[in-house]
């Protein structure tokens, strides 16, 4: 079961208190820069990341504090936000737990394959834990996030985990962890499937002898405003394309060349892929 959450809520983050990134990559950053845009006082922000030139950045843009290490910015922090790569997941938190093992604060990871159990454990165990699976397009506002809170969270932290990632897109609670897996299927991995298919339309307009600029402006603006109408129109999308299908014509003979080719095969078996591969990592980094 899932319950969706809008983009951008008016709401601020209920009782913010203190947040610190442990990582000040990309995706924090995106997150920080939305969280601030909706009122958060860049004085409740820390931010934890090796890299000088990183966290002078971060400092800069957005009037955070900023810390060369992690056990240093947590602080009092309420809230963390693990957003280190999985690989080094475990020494991150091992090296937090005896900070943070007094007070447990809420935890927030956004690293794919890590179970909250994991995460638990390597922390020292009974800790709040919100697992989120967000996506790029979180870095233009556009993101889809996946979430799933373990039980010892309370409705006040579920509300706090999701006005961070809400911030930055949409985003919809998993009540089974199991399915975090499959959100890294379909909207983890979802922005690279969708630039192949620009890739691709790009490619075919160019092999019927259009300028390959031109079949690039064509096929992003296809692809969004295919993405737009979907996001808009209450109908599903199987009545969108069938709006769209003339009996025997142009778009009829493209859907059977692609129908034809196993084109929904190939994306069930390229989502079951992501998701076992996200399994796999669980076990692996274990």
């Amino acid at each position: 079961m899932t319950r969706e959450m809008p983009a951008n809520p008016e709401s601020r983050i209920p009782n913010p208190g203190s947040i610190t990134f442990i990582g000040g990559g990309n995706m924090a950053r995106s997150l920080i820069g939305a969280m601030i845009k909706g009122g958060t006082p860049a004085s409740t922000i820390a931010v934890a990341e090796p890299n000088q030139a990183v966290r002078e950045q971060l400092a800069a843009d957005f009037g955070v504090s900023v810390f060369a290490d992690g056990v240093e910015a947590v602080g009092n922090a309420e809230l963390i936000m693990l957003s280190v790569k999985p690989q080094v997941m475990r020494k991150v938190c091992e090296s937090l737990a005896p900070v943070i093992a007094g007070r447990r604060p809420l935890i927030v990871s956004i690293a794919a394959g890590l179970r909250s159990e994991q995460i638990d454990r390597w922390l020292g165990g009974g800790f709040p834990i919100v697992r989120c699976m967000p996506n790029t397009p979180a870095l233009i506002g556009a993101g889809a996030t996946g979430m799933n809170a373990n039980p010892a969270v309370s409705e006040t932290g579920r509300a706090q985990a999701a006005s961070i990632l809400a911030a930055a897109g949409k985003m919809v609670w998993v009540d089974d962890e199991d399915l975090i897996d499959t959100v890294t299927g379909i909207s983890g991995s979802g922005p690279a499937y969708f630039f192949l298919m620009i890739e691709a339309l790009e490619d075919a307009g160019v092999a019927q002898g259009m300028p390959r600029e031109t079949a690039r402006t064509l096929a992003i603006q296809t692809c969004l405003g295919a993405a737009r109408m979907a996001s808009e129109d209450p109908e599903p999308p199987a009545r969108l394309r069938e709006r769209v299908t003339s009996p025997n014509g142009t778009t009829q003979a493209a859907l059977d060349a692609l129908n034809n080719g196993g084109l929904r095969e190939l994306v069930a078996s390229a989502v079951a892929a992501a998701t076992q591969r996200g399994r796999d990592m669980s076990r692996e980094l274990d």
